[in-house]
């Protein structure tokens, strides 16, 4: 439960009651609203409101810097003070950071640090549901059944350190995931959408693309494992852009650990991974992508806590088919005579591509139309080999025509390898990430058609 005081006064409190030679505090603010539904009713509705801070203490030693990272709900002053001596006690008797770089210093920016919150509550949905609630008698009357949840939240970041630097951002997400069942549950069909504020969600057209795609699925059509001329739409692709870019470390690259690496302490950077003018980029400024633009973090992964409050510029990762940037701290950076990229919280892939899906599936003879992958797992980190299942839908196209849903597959794909291999990039639009959106709901990403897509067994998923 969050307290009464507020969340920035509890950051410049912790920041005040730090002993050692450098602080940071991170306080998150969250409120979020959900509707849940089922069987064409809604089920549950209800909001959340939690609050909690982050302290991060470096003590100097003759060996080096040490940090202690402690996270937790607060809500007085009793609960502030333990988690201050606690992150203090962490670093003392923590080993050297192998990852240390100056704090940053304060620079010119135009944040509102004292700006009232700005909750989100059940009343974002005052649209979106009588949408859902016609949606729902549409499906009834023809015999469909509707399941699903949309859910949006705005987290409120506070970022303060010793050296006197202060950011702040309100970063709202939004998302949802209808799911259509035949009335005997024998078919289903998926689709989602991510948003900031609610107001540009169509439900109806949801609600015909799910009726359109269990239409689809009353033929059924068994197909043996193989490699297929295949579709894939802007949330399946999403999945794979997004395991990329989170392997996409210049240290593991450097070091040997990844698909980016070169040998002999060299990178892929500069290669051509696309004979296609295909661009994958970040961009925290991205309409209706926009993102934190700046580092927060406790920690973990690639990230370094010394990072936070770093600037994150617009970064092109892939440009024109060729990999230019790999993300590095500052720390890293400084190691080896590279400039610090910093990872932001958005994905575009473009192609300056221009068709639909559906004019896309109209000019295939013959090939196969995913919904989205399930279940993703790596296999092989120097190759970015990842296996995975389809789900939601496996349709057939025959000459420019759905003729049918087929099997599940388990697929066997390197989203790096499958890069080179698109032949077709439709035009981008903002999607949602089928499994991958709690970690990266902001993404657009295209429509493409990759020639030999491999579907190595089926799967008796449903």
């Amino acid at each position: 439960m969050a307290g009464t005081i507020a969340i920035q006064q509890l950051v410049e409190q912790a920041l005040a009651l730090s002993t050692v030679d450098g602080c940071v505090v991170i306080g998150e603010e969250h409120f979020e609203a959900n509707l849940r539904w089922a069987g064409n009713s809604l089920t549950t509705n209800g909001q959340l409101h939690t609050r909690q801070l982050t302290v991060i203490s470096l003590v100097e030693s003759a060996d080096g810097t040490c940090a202690g990272v402690v996270s937790r709900a607060v809500a007085d002053a009793a609960e502030l003070a333990a988690l201050v001596t606690a992150s203090e006690q962490a670093a003392r008797t923590a080993s050297p950071a192998d990852d240390v770089a100056p704090l940053i210093e304060p620079y010119p920016q135009d944040d509102d640090w004292n700006a009232p919150l700005a909750p989100a509550g059940i009343e974002v949905f005052s649209e979106f549901a009588p949408a859902l609630g016609a949606a729902f008698a549409e499906a009834e009357a023809a015999d469909r059944l509707l399941y699903g949840y949309a859910e949006h939240g705005v987290t409120s970041y506070f970022l303060a350190s010793s050296t006197g630097l202060r950011r702040r951002y309100d970063q709202p997400t939004g998302r949802v995931e209808l799911n259509g069942k035949s009335r005997d549950l024998s078919r289903t069909a998926w689709v989602g959408v991510q948003t900031r504020e609610f107001t540009d969600v169509d439900v109806p057209a949801l609600s015909a693309e799910v009726a359109k795609r269990l239409d689809w699925s009353a033929n059924r059509v068994d197909l043996p494992a193989g490699r297929y001329e295949t579709l894939l739409p802007p949330s399946a692709i999403a999945d794979l852009m997004v395991y990329l870019y989170w392997t996409a470390s210049s240290r593991d690259a450097e070091e040997g650990r990844n698909v980016f690496a070169a040998g002999g302490g060299r990178t892929r950077i500069g290669e051509r991974l696309s004979e296609l003018g295909l661009t994958l980029r970040s961009d925290p400024a991205e309409p209706g992508l926009e993102c934190l633009p700046f580092q927060v973090t406790a920690g973990g992964g690639e990230e370094s806590i010394f990072d936070n409050g770093a600037p994150t510029p617009p970064v092109s990762w892939i440009s024109d088919g060729v990999l230019t940037n790999l993300y590095r701290t500052r720390n890293w950076a400084a190691r080896t005579g590279a400039e610090p990229v910093a990872p932001i919280d958005n994905l575009v892939l473009d192609g300056a591509g221009t068709k639909s899906l559906d004019e896309m599936i109209a000019e295939t003879d013959r090939g196969l139309l995913l919904t989205c992958l399930w279940y993703i797992r790596q296999v092989d980190p120097q190759t970015l080999l990842l296996t995975g299942l389809t789900r939601d839908g496996v349709y057939l196209i025959e000459n420019g025509k759905v003729t049918g849903a087929v099997n599940n597959f388990r697929f066997n794909e390197s989203p790096v390898d499958l890069f080179g291999r698109i032949s077709e990039v439709g035009a981008t639009e903002r999607t949602l990430p089928r499994e991958f959106n709690e970690g990266m709901a902001r993404t657009a990403m295209p429509p493409v058609r990759v020639p030999d897509f491999n579907m190595s067994t089926v799967s008796q998923a449903s």
